[in-house]
């Protein structure tokens, strides 16, 4: 499915978050998007998820205004994992990654052999069937973000919006996801404050400043010395690590006043 957004923005209490964002991420896609805390990475995502109404523009699902769309549509196409979702519940995890399934079920009508199967198969690709029955409230928060993530593979979407997933996971489980993501059938958007496992894993990146759209491109065209020294203040380069793969390679921050928001003419047009 194909996502996209014209002159999207959003503001809270008369602040501008999201300014003016045009985007376009193609079916099956892996799109990274990176920028410094308070860049508007997490209302960016909420605004495409259709769970906050932007002041202006569009967001479509392949052509289709999200406006027009029910909740339930929405859900049915798209699923959103959340940096953390505050989740406090008596409900055993194969109950939680459940959750997924009810925009396919009547609400009077509980679970049926398919909807457990679906269930089943998402556990399983986040390494988390051993703890199906678990109470999820004596999950690490590792694995209780691993169960989001099966929660939203269980919903069966055709696009994936996930803000900074791998915030609570270890190495191991944080290569293993964005090898998952970046083999998915669905399109994903995803927000990571790693731009290592961004650079390695995604066919695309966008970066965020001031709610702005800066840079669009390639890893090796958004991460570059002048980006990461502008927008993220740090002194690093795109390099290729001991196996010939993308890797940011760091020799630590800059120091002085923080780089000035963009100006409008200064944002690139969707690709």
């Amino acid at each position: 499915m194909r996502i996209t957004a014209e002159g999207l923005s959003w503001s809270v209490s008369g602040r501008p978050v999201v300014r003016r964002v045009g985007l376009d991420i193609a079916p099956g896609e892996t799109v990274g998007l990176l920028g410094p805390n308070g860049s508007g990475k997490s209302s960016l995502l909420r605004c495409l998820a259709g769970l906050r109404v932007p002041d202006e523009g569009t967001v479509r699902y392949d052509g289709v205004p999200v406006r027009d769309l029910s909740a339930r549509a929405i859900a049915r196409r798209v699923a959103f994992v959340a940096q953390d979702s505050g989740l406090d519940t008596d409900l055993r995890v194969a109950d939680v990654v459940g959750l997924g399934r009810t925009p396919f079920r009547d609400r009077w009508r509980g679970p049926d052999a398919h909807d457990r199967a679906v269930v089943a198969a998402a556990l399983e690709r986040v390494e988390l069937t051993a703890l199906a029955w678990r109470p999820w409230k004596s999950l690490s928060g590792g694995e209780r973000q691993r169960a989001h993530i099966a929660r939203a593979f269980a919903q069966q979407p055709y696009v994936l919006l996930l803000d900074e997933p791998t915030n609570h996971l270890d190495v191991k489980h944080q290569l293993e996801l964005m090898e998952l993501l970046s083999g998915a059938d669905q399109t994903v958007l995803v927000a990571l404050h790693d731009l290592g496992l961004a650079a390695r894993h995604c066919d695309r990146l966008l970066l965020l400043y001031g709610g702005r759209l800066v840079a669009s491109g390639a890893p090796a065209d958004v991460l570059t010395p002048e980006n990461l020294a502008r927008f993220f203040e740090v002194d690093a380069e795109l390099s290729a690590d001991a196996l010939g793969r993308p890797a940011v390679t760091y020799r630590g921050p800059l120091r002085g006043a923080a780089p000035r928001a963009p100006s409008r003419s200064a944002a690139p047009s969707a690709p």
